[in-house]
């Protein structure tokens, strides 16, 4: 496996796991609760996923 290859896959863990901190961070909180913690734990995996993104877009432009 080359450099590019793990990379990528260390950016596809990397996004799993912002996805399974977010589903834990909504999972078994009350409905109150739930209302507060939402909005907070979706504004962190969309900043995670743009981050990721933007590294996955760079590795791609220099894999070309």
């Amino acid at each position: 496996m080359d450099c590019e290859e793990e990379a990528f896959e260390l950016l596809l863990i990397e996004e799993a796991d912002a996805w399974f901190e977010y589903l834990e961070s909504i999972t078994e909180v009350s409905e109150l609760r739930y209302h507060e913690v939402e909005p907070w734990a979706w504004s962190r995996l969309d900043q995670r996923l743009l981050g990721i993104r933007s590294r996955r877009a760079r590795l791609e432009a220099t894999a070309v």
